[in-house]
C-alpha cells in the first residue's frame, strides 16, 4: 500500500525483467504473463510507450536517491492510471455512440460504476482495502431516458449490492427476500421520500494477505463513520465527515464524541444483526484461515 515500499517497479511500474535483474531491485511480483497473451501487434505497440520509459529510468537509476525513486513511482504510476481511465472513457463514448446509432438509446438503460475507488497518493498510498473514502466510494452514473432527469444528483448512501435489485425492478421480476440490497428505483424516479436507509456496512476479511490491509468492518453514515480493526489488533476509528471529510482525524478517543462514539457504536451492531454479521462469524472465518495455512 505504501508507495516507496511496497510499489514494485516490475509488476506495478512495468519495468523490463533485464533492468530490474542488473540493478537487482526486485525479485518478487514480476510475472510475463500479460506480456506473453500479447500478438505481435499488440506487442509492438506496447514497447513502443514502454521501451523509452524503461530506457530513461536505466540511465537515471545510478543518481536517483529514496524520494526521487518514490516521486519517479508515483508519476509512472500516475500517468499509467490517467492513461488507463482516458481509455474507458474514450470506451464508453464508443458504447454511447453505438447505442444511438443503432436507436437503442432511447430504450436503455445505462449504468456506469466501478470495483472500488483507488488511492492516487492519498494517505501515502495505491491500491484500495481500507474503508477510509478514496476507496470506500465508487461512481455511480444513471442514463435512463424518460425516467430520470439529465442532469440530477442525489446523495443518498446506496451500495453495489442494491444493483441487482435495481435491475430486476427496472425489468419487472420481483427479488427474492433474502437479497441484502434495496431498489434505487424509487430514487432514480424521484419519490425520495420512500427511501429510509441512514447508514451502510463494510467488512474486509483478507488478512494475512497480498496487501497487507488488516481485517476491519464498520459503519458510515452521512456525518460519520466508526471503523473496527481486529484479527491481531484491537484498534477503533471514529471520524467526524462534515469537519473531517479526508478522514486525517481519528475521535474516537476524544470525549467531546463520546455520544456519537455511543450512538455510532449502537448502529454498528444493529447493522452486524442486520446483515447476519457477527464476531462468532468473524472467528469462524478466522479460524478457517488459520486450519489452512497449518
Amino acid at each position: 500500500m505504501n508507495i516507496y515500499k511496497h510499489m514494485t517497479l516490475g509488476y506495478d511500474n512495468k519495468l523490463s525483467r533485464e533492468v530490474i535483474e542488473k540493478f537487482g531491485l526486485e525479485d518478487m511480483f514480476y510475472t510475463t504473463g500479460p506480456l506473453d497473451r500479447m500478438d505481435q501487434e499488440q506487442r509492438r505497440s506496447w514497447d513502443s510507450v514502454y521501451d523509452p520509459i524503461i530506457k530513461e529510468f536505466e540511465e537515471k537509476f545510478p543518481g536517483m536517491n529514496d524520494s526521487t525513486l518514490m516521486v519517479w513511482k508515483y508519476q509512472r504510476y500516475m500517468q499509467d492510471y490517467l492513461g488507463t481511465i482516458a481509455g474507458v472513457d474514450e470506451n464508453v463514448g464508443r458504447l454511447l455512440d453505438y447505442l444511438e446509432e443503432q436507436h437503442l438509446d432511447e430504450n436503455t438503460v445505462v449504468v456506469y460504476t466501478s470495483d472500488q475507488g483507488f488511492y492516487l497518493g492519498e494517505h501515502g498510498w495505491f491500491d484500495k482495502r481500507f474503508m477510509y473514502n478514496e476507496s470506500f466510494k465508487t461512481p455511480l452514473l444513471i442514463k435512463w431516458p424518460n425516467v430520470i432527469t439529465a442532469g440530477t444528483t442525489e446523495e443518498e448512501m446506496v451500495q453495489n449490492l442494491d444493483f441487482a435489485q435495481t435491475f430486476l425492478e427496472i425489468a419487472g421480476i420481483n427479488a427474492p427476500e433474502d437479497m441484502q440490497g434495496k431498489s434505487l428505483v424509487p430514487l432514480l424516479k424521484g419519490k425520495k421520500e420512500t427511501w429510509d436507509r441512514d447508514a451502510v456496512y463494510y467488512h474486509y476479511y483478507e488478512y494475512p494477505g497480498e496487501h497487507a490491509v488488516k481485517r476491519h468492518y464498520g459503519i458510515a453514515t452521512k456525518d460519520y463513520k466508526l471503523i473496527h480493526f481486529y484479527y491481531d489488533i484491537n484498534e477503533w476509528e471514529l471520524y467526524d465527515q462534515k469537519k473531517d471529510p479526508q478522514e486525517l482525524h481519528n475521535v474516537y478517543y476524544d470525549p467531546r464524541y463520546a455520544e456519537v462514539r455511543e450512538e455510532m457504536t449502537q448502529k454498528l451492531k444493529e447493522i452486524r444483526k442486520k446483515y447476519k454479521d457477527s464476531e462468532e462469524l468473524d472467528n469462524y472465518y478466522i479460524q478457517l484461515y488459520e486450519e489452512r495455512e497449518r
